[in-house]
């Protein structure tokens, strides 16, 4: 159940909180650029503008950035450019990356958080001996966002430490990004630009790492993955309007989060640790029984016992405006009492 994802919960009619991906319109600033490239689809996209706008956001050379067909090929070409003897998988987090593990031959360890530790990440749960630690920051699903100075604690020399924050523009400032950090051996980040600014269809992330690491999985990239109008989203999305918006769109979901957060919590509901993402897990009784009534009532929300570490109580609820949520809340404690 590695490959199942929220998009297969959705269905006509049904109220979308399955997905975590912002249901708003991208802005004319960045919808303008992605419609006037289409005008030049005729020529074989060239990467090098929008490889220099991402590291040039990120404050570093283009050397150090390899844009990628959405973050979850940047697990494929991962677990075709490394050969380690100990790959680590920290869970519940999203499962592309042991999926593509998996699929290129290797033997994935599994580190299972606890719910009862609120999800949260420690050093000691880490083998000494991983020379392969992917993790989520963010993490997808459970919304924990760990403190930066404890993931750079534990890259090393002689470890690939790889940090999926494609969800670390949905936290204002993003202050647990390690993004911008040239000085952690070993170091990769995945980034995606699909979520905050609705572009799931267009497929567009990026990696972001030394040169050396970038070039192992550009070895491994097909020709002209990225496509024009992905390149144009790409470059738009790196400017500093972009920025400052992506600021703006995380402080108003911080607080469509709480809303929906302490209404659960009114309703008795049980939520895991404390949700920073756009996203918030939460565990019900017979949790299989409450999504298909919420899907008969019209909500699509997404399992988690195709997660590691979670079972079929958990579910996870995308924040949507307050409205949406309260309409939400209503039915899933009429389905709980009932």
């Amino acid at each position: 159940m590695l490959r199942f994802h929220g998009d297969a919960e959705v269905g006509p009619g049904l109220v979308d909180l399955a997905v975590n991906v912002r249901q708003e319109a991208p802005p004319a600033w960045l919808a303008g650029p992605i419609a006037a490239s289409l005008s030049d689809l005729a020529r074989y996209p060239d990467p090098a503008e929008a490889t220099a706008a991402i590291a040039a956001r990120h404050g570093r050379p283009p050397s150090e950035v390899l844009l990628t067909s959405g973050a979850a090929q940047a697990f494929v070409l991962l677990a075709q450019a490394v050969r380690p003897s100990l790959p680590v998988v920290v869970h519940p987090q999203f499962t592309e990356p042991e999926a593509a593990l998996l699929t290129a031959g290797h033997q994935v360890t599994r580190v299972e958080l606890a719910p009862e530790d609120g999800f949260i990440l420690k050093k000691a749960d880490i083998p000494e001996k991983a020379d392969l630690l992917v993790l989520g920051n963010p993490t997808n699903p459970t919304s924990v966002l760990h403190p930066a100075v404890e993931v750079a604690a534990l890259t090393r020399p002689g470890r690939i430490t790889v940090v999926d924050e494609a969800f670390a523009d949905t936290i204002p400032g993003e202050p647990e990004s390690l993004a911008a950090r040239r000085d952690l051996p070993g170091l990769l980040v995945i980034r995606s630009l699909t979520k905050t600014w609705g572009l799931a269809g267009l497929r567009i992330g990026y990696v972001l790492g030394s040169a050396e690491l970038i070039d192992r999985l550009r070895e491994h990239a097909p020709l002209w993955s990225v496509s024009t109008p992905a390149l144009a989203a790409a470059i738009a999305c790196a400017s500093p309007r972009a920025v400052a918006t992506e600021r703006e769109i995380a402080m108003a979901l911080a607080g469509d989060r709480a809303h929906l957060v302490g209404a659960l919590r009114r309703a008795g509901v049980t939520v895991a640790g404390r949700p920073e993402s756009s996203f918030v897990l939460i565990r019900v009784p017979d949790g299989e029984r409450v999504r298909h009534a919420l899907r008969e009532r019209g909500f699509a929300v997404r399992r988690g016992e195709t997660f590691p570490g979670l079972g079929a109580d958990w579910l996870r609820i995308a924040v949507r405006d307050t409205a949406t949520s309260d309409a939400f809340v209503a039915v899933l404690s009429n389905v709980l009492g009932g």
